[in-house]
């Protein structure tokens, strides 16, 4: 797919109408020095942010299509969560996160991870009980991907979109009852809207990948073409642990996402946000055109890293950068 370059974009008087005067940069902590819990945003119900008029557009929007339709209103079925069995099987965490792989593989899911649940994870007015959270990844077809942004005459790409978080939601349903069966407390968080849950943060320290510039994960095998889904628990599980493989640095040498994004949100350099220098992309101006254009989404589609067959080539590049630069 051709390097799109940013253009002027005025906002459809729908969107305009829905904008409201509260910056969603400031309500995100862009320019915080200090850490602190995520405030609740987009895809957080309405009376918990000042967005809930363009989330409203922008939902509506990604409906653009029957088959889009569907797809999402799939995502958002699923099954009630089963009672705790009375009793568990002592196994040691290495047992217990081989089996709760094995599970979550053969039910839907095609990456899985562990971690310590940490309070950056939680948003702010949540709370969740559970101490270790399990992040499962979907991948996207590819060929549909690269089709966003969506249109009226074509939905194939918002629909793969809702067609993975229907996946994330019932492999993460799945695990949750699975977990439960053997007598452990679960809960599932599938996007889009994980509500209490941050599914990125957990997903980096568990190993499944790096920030990438658009703000969205690189794995070291799907790319960022994928969506997320989350099951806390107290279930003993042996964690991963956080993993560079060179995406970040590709990021920081590469424009190809700054370069496609219509208004031109994505910047070139990393940002303090809540106490991190990180990539981040301007929600003003991203989310406008989001709303306006049935999700967009073009960012990760053009992602060299979300191509299939193209990430161990690119492993191989960036070993090759850190060793010629001392890191590797």
């Amino acid at each position: 797919m051709p390097r799109r370059d940013p253009r002027p974009y005025t906002p459809s008087p729908a969107v305009a109408a829905a904008i409201p005067d509260a910056s969603g940069n400031g309500i995100n902590g862009l320019g915080e020095r200090e850490p602190r819990r995520a405030s609740p945003m987009f895809w957080h119900p309405s009376d918990q942010h000042p967005f809930g008029a363009l989330q409203a557009v922008a939902g509506a929007s990604c409906r653009v299509t029957e088959e889009a339709r569907d797809a999402f209103a799939a995502a958002y079925d699923h099954p009630p969560l089963e009672p705790i069995a009375p009793d568990r099987a002592t196994r040691s965490p290495e047992a217990w996160t081989t089996l709760a792989r094995d599970f979550a593989l053969a039910n839907e899911a095609d990456l899985f991870g562990a971690t310590p649940l940490k309070e950056h994870h939680v948003v702010e007015g949540y709370a969740i009980e559970e101490p270790n959270v399990i992040i499962l990844g979907v991948s996207h077809d590819y060929e549909r991907l690269r089709q966003l942004p969506s249109t009226p005459d074509n939905g194939a790409g918002i629909a793969e979109v809702g067609r993975q978080y229907a996946r994330g939601t019932r492999t993460a349903f799945a695990l949750a009852n699975w977990i439960r069966r053997q007598g452990f407390s679960a809960h599932a968080y599938p996007g889009p809207r994980a509500s209490a849950l941050l599914l990125i943060p957990p997903a980096i320290e568990a190993g499944l990948g790096e920030l990438g510039k658009h703000g969205s994960l690189i794995n070291r095998t799907y790319g960022s073409n994928l969506r997320l889904a989350g099951v806390t628990t107290d279930m003993p599980l042996a964690f991963g642990r956080s993993e560079t493989f060179g995406a970040d640095d590709f990021c920081t040498h590469c424009r190809v996402c700054a370069d496609a994004c219509p208004p031109g949100a994505i910047g070139d350099s990393k940002q303090w946000v809540r106490g991190v220098e990180r990539w981040y992309v301007d929600f003003d101006t991203c989310i406008p055109y989001f709303a306006d254009n049935a999700g967009c989404g073009l960012c990760i589609a053009v992602c060299p890293w979300a191509r299939p067959g193209i990430a161990d080539g690119l492993l191989a590049k960036m070993a090759r950068r850190r060793a010629a630069s001392g890191d590797g």
